[in-house]
């Protein structure tokens, strides 16, 4: 690709289409609350396909509503390379995290066909369905229907706070698609992103290289009590399950703790207390955990470890205290060949640069078991990140973006 190695993307072009995205659903903050299939969600769909369409690509919608924008390539039976992330946000989220992924892919496009370029391989901008998880769970379901990983059924039967499922959210607003797409059509994904940490941003590192990804386990603690008067209720008869929450969330944190020299961490992220009342002693709180290790032997032993622990905190609490729903996911390495375009087009820029594992989940960790997979980081101010103040700035992003364009097009040819 020496003949294209000064080609460059309008970065003007870009933050403008970041801006325009940033108007819908925006918070008071300045950040984002574009909830997955929400009406904002089908709205910036719209836009954003509008976009793909006058820049002349094709789009698909698969019955999960991934969004797959393809451009074609000399090579009719060539397999598309894809290139992209998330349209949608947490509820308190930011401008773009995922955004800029999706929006940087169709930049690319914008710029090959600014400059009259054909690649060999076609390429496809992707935006997958439900990432973050902050309406239906669980998170990055549209890349785990796409690969097989979950089933559709279980992904449309998905139900919010208010009872909806995902399948009816689709439909309303009218991205509930019929072209089904799978990893056998598809040839690489190169995936940019905000590192969602501080490591790049502290050390004034241009570039993060993603070579694989933490190992993740998530899980649900129930912990079970009595109800009781929380006046006349003696100490020692009391069984609050809460107690027993506050217990397991010490736990959890102690093990975070001992994780931490090696670049580890847990936590408990929510609470589900009933009957959750004043004046009666809780007898149920659901409890939702996570733990996190560039080792997925270290993070195994670490739930190992804190399950041999539940008869101590039930002692402790006099409460029962049940594991039940477990995930995990990560752990894997990217591809190598794909790393190494991305690691040639960096060097060939002479942009510093960083080896890094993500520690954040992303689709482009589902898509990895199934398709050669890359990504690329870009700084984000503070490592700020699921918060409305996350920032970037252009300079912070243009190395990305360049990389992106350049690795994509050594892949596509």
């Amino acid at each position: 690709m020496q003949r294209y190695a000064n080609l460059r993307p309008n970065m003007a072009r870009l933050w403008e289409t970041l801006e325009r995205s940033a108007g819908i659903g925006a918070t008071p903050r300045g950040g984002l609350a574009r909830l997955a299939l929400s009406e904002d969600d089908g709205q910036m769909r719209r836009l954003f396909q509008g976009w793909c369409e006058d820049a002349g690509l094709k789009v698909a919608v698969d019955p999960i509503g991934n969004m797959f924008a393809f451009r074609p390539g000399r090579d009719k039976d060539g397999k598309a390379v894809l290139l992209g992330s998330h349209l949608d946000t947490q509820i308190k989220g930011g401008r773009f995290d995922g955004i800029l992924g999706v929006l940087a892919g169709l930049e690319v496009v914008r710029t090959l066909n600014e400059h009259d370029i054909e690649t060999r391989l076609p390429l496809c901008v992707v935006n997958w369905t439900n990432e973050e998880g902050a309406r239906f769970e669980p998170p990055m379901i549209g890349s785990a229907v796409f690969t097989g990983d979950k089933s559709l059924d279980f992904a449309l039967s998905r139900t919010d706070k208010d009872g909806i499922t995902l399948g009816a959210a689709l439909e309303a607003i009218g991205f509930s698609g019929t072209q089904a797409q799978s990893p056998e059509h598809f040839d690489s994904l190169f995936e940019l992103h905000i590192e969602q940490g501080p490591k790049l941003d502290e050390s004034r590192t241009q570039l993060g290289i993603v070579t694989g990804a933490f190992a993740v386990r998530g899980f649900v603690v129930e912990v079970l009590g009595e109800t009781g008067h929380v006046g006349p209720t003696p100490m020692p008869k009391r069984h609050n399950a809460l107690v027993g929450a506050a217990h397991v969330t010490l736990a959890i944190e102690e093990t975070g703790w001992a994780l931490h020299p090696t670049g580890g961490k847990s936590t408990t992220m929510r609470l589900k207390a009933e009957p959750n009342l004043l004046g009666i002693l809780p007898d149920r709180v659901e409890m939702t955990c996570d733990m996190r290790h560039p080792d997925d032997a270290v993070v195994s032993r670490a739930m190992a470890d804190f399950t041999r622990r539940i008869p101590e905190l039930e002692a402790k609490s006099r409460c029962t205290i049940r594991i039940h729903e477990g995930w995990s996911y990560g752990g894997m390495e990217f591809d190598k060949d794909r790393v190494g375009l991305v690691r040639t087009a960096a060097e060939n820029f002479g942009y510093s640069h960083a080896d890094m594992l993500t520690e954040a989940g992303h689709d482009a960790m589902h898509i990895a078991n199934h398709l050669p997979a890359a990504m690329i980081f870009t700084p984000c101010e503070g490592g700020l990140s699921h918060n409305e103040l996350e920032n970037v700035t252009i300079a912070d992003i243009e190395p990305g973006v360049n990389v992106l364009l350049q690795a994509v097009l050594a892949r596509a040819g």
